[in-house]
């Protein structure tokens, strides 16, 4: 088994599970990652994810005897699918309607990186490394999304840094950066615990969308569509729900200090 897939608790867990080349990619692993990302039923309407990896390693990229062996001299439709299909798998992540968090206890490289990248938080153990090796693989940084991703985490200087020279760097660095917002020694039990709580909140779907939809907006287009926005939440069971619950907390709080 390639990957895993566990539920607990509202939180879907998936494990890239090809420990000894450090879970790189093989072309089925790109198609069953892409199609558990493009369905809410196939992680079980899960309120927020983990992806992480198995062993020393979160993703090395893709297999080198299984993906780019057999890329080399293939026509040129089958090099447009796998871009394409590659591609897909970062589209739906970035899609999925409730938070995803990955786990980076080890390397991430090429595809690995831009996985990392697509998710919405990233909380990575004190030995990950990660790197846009593309420019060492004989091709452009402008792969799976990375061109666009990485300047809006980072900023442009710090993403043509990474994209350009392809360097590793290591998890303190990445911290500095930003591209990581934890650094943990148990990242995977940190992600899961942040998974929790958010599955404790309400309109994160909505959260997600509206950071997508505002990258291309103006100021202007912004205040008018988060007012509209706001003003639908509010109109909400879970907007009163929200209320009652602070209200139960409140009293309890005040019976305990009695």
């Amino acid at each position: 088994m390639s990957i895993e897939l566990h539920h607990a608790d509202n939180v879907a867990t998936i494990i890239l599970s090809r420990e000894l080349s450090l879970n790189a990619l093989t072309f089925e692993m790109y198609k069953e990652l892409t199609s558990m990302f493009s369905s809410s039923n196939a992680l079980m309407n899960a309120k927020a994810v983990v992806i992480t990896g198995k062993g020393r390693g979160f993703c090395a990229g893709g297999d080198r005897d299984h993906i780019i062996a057999k890329l080399i001299d293939a026509p040129q439709e089958k090099l447009d699918w796998f871009a394409q299909l590659t591609c897909q798998l970062i589209t739906h992540i970035r899609h999925y309607p409730q938070p995803v968090i990955a786990a980076i206890n080890g390397v991430a490289v090429g595809a690995g990186a831009v996985i990392a990248a697509a998710c919405d938080l990233r909380v990575a153990s004190p030995h990950a490394r990660i790197g846009f090796v593309f420019p060492q693989v004989g091709l452009s940084g402008a792969d799976m999304g990375a061109c666009y991703l990485l300047p809006r985490l980072i900023g442009t200087g710090r993403a043509s840094e990474l994209l350009l020279l392809g360097d590793i760097i290591d998890a303190d660095k990445a911290y500095q950066m930003g591209l990581f917002n934890v650094v943990t020694e148990d990242a995977l039990g940190y992600a899961k615990q942040w998974a929790t709580q958010l599955t404790q909140g309400t309109a994160h779907d909505i959260t997600k969308r509206m950071l997508r939809l505002e990258e291309s907006m103006d100021f202007d287009e912004a205040m008018k569509a988060e007012a509209k926005t706001q003003a639908d939440c509010m109109a909400k069971p879970s907007f009163k729900k929200a209320y009652e619950n602070s209200i139960k907390q409140r009293m309890l709080h005040k019976g305990e200090g009695r």
